[in-house]
């Protein structure tokens, strides 16, 4: 007798995070490595946020807060929300999961772009339901495209503003337009990770705006980018009632760890560490822009902390050459690489770095 798995996962591949910097010291024999692969804030995080888990140590031996209260109190305060409409979560990848376990059924269609973040596709899949993958137009969101795709069958939406890997964004009257044709039975999934790093004015900076008009509407953000806490996992995601209620009902127990909600509290409070994030992202996106212009390379117009850029040659072997003089990046496909933003001094060694392999 053979043990027998779920025919959905048959064809799932397993998540590949960005190659951690110890790994290709070893490997390489390299003494300093720098990590722009994962879209993490080269300063760190807040000094508050530290001074927090600092202060929570000595309660490690207590569950935590399976409510997470304080947290939710802390975000519905500070955005002028209801705490019932306030679900925190262990990252975006956890609450991506719990959408799906809560909305997708056996055969459920759901629309998503081809190059997105891929645990959509994964989360769709796992639960049973049927990928409807709509291309990018110039490495955009084509949400006409999704629009035609939508149907009887359509249970779910996934829109990732301004998108990861390729950094670009759509804007307010796009998503205005595209909110207001679809049925309010289909849930759309507004997954906003890096909105603080968003620079353009007719971006919808102001998303939350749109839940009392769209009760079908469920927005996601995290404080893994901007606020630096990516180690943590820790995220939240805002909706009706209705939804947040439904989604809590298959949330794991104790499911955001006591120094993630510390954490994240004293984060949200911290407005100086954001702007100086904003301001560090956006001095060296500034920089590789005129990098990329000189060298006469293709690259995607970002407004996140992370850019999508044609290196003209095989991005696996670009990626290898690279981490072996102590840099790494992400291959995304073909010879598109993906390029997290660093400390000026980061973005100087891997330029110094990426001509020597170019």
């Amino acid at each position: 007798m053979t043990i027998e798995f779920r025919p959905q996962i048959k064809d799932l591949q397993a998540y590949k995070p960005g190659k951690p910097i110890e790994d290709v010291k070893r490997e390489y024999g390299l003494e300093r490595v720098i990590k722009l692969a994962s879209n993490e804030n080269p300063l760190g995080c807040s000094e508050k946020a530290k001074q927090a888990i600092q202060d929570a140590l000595n309660h490690l031996n207590i569950y935590p807060d399976g409510n997470t209260t304080e947290l939710k109190d802390a975000i519905a305060k500070k955005f002028n929300i209801k705490t019932t409409q306030v679900l925190p979560s262990s990252g975006s990848d956890e609450m991506v999961d719990q959408i799906s376990k809560t909305f997708i059924q056996q055969g459920d269609e759901v629309i998503m772009a081809d190059i997105t973040f891929p645990r959509y596709i994964s989360t769709c899949k796992m639960m049973g339901g049927v990928p409807v993958v709509v291309p990018l137009k110039d490495h955009t969101y084509d949400l006409d495209g999704m629009k035609e795709k939508i149907n009887d069958k359509t249970r779910l939406i996934w829109l990732c503003n301004p998108n990861n890997p390729t950094g670009t964004m759509f804007t307010k009257d796009v998503l205005d337009e595209f909110l207001q044709s679809v049925p309010k039975n289909i849930v759309v999934v507004y997954d906003e990770a890096y909105q603080e790093y968003v620079t353009r004015d007719d971006y919808p900076k102001d998303a939350l705006n749109y839940l009392p008009n769209y009760p079908n509407l469920i927005i996601m953000r995290t404080f893994s980018k901007a606020y630096g806490l990516a180690a943590l996992r820790v995220g939240y995601t805002v909706a009706s009632e209705e939804i947040i209620d439904h989604i809590n009902r298959i949330r794991g127990p104790f499911n955001v760890n006591t120094l993630a909600q510390v954490a994240a509290i004293a984060a949200l409070g911290d407005e100086e560490f954001l702007k100086r994030s904003y301001d560090v992202n956006k001095e060296g996106k500034r920089y590789l822009y005129k990098v990329f212009d000189e060298l006469g390379l293709e690259y995607a117009p970002s407004e996140t902390n992370h850019i999508l850029v044609d290196v003209k040659k095989d991005a696996q072997e670009i990626f290898v050459d690279l981490q072996k003089k102590g840099v790494i990046v992400r291959p995304i496909y073909g010879t598109f690489i993906r390029v997290s933003i660093g400390t000026m001094e980061e973005n100087i060694t891997f330029v110094e770095k990426f001509q020597e392999v170019l």
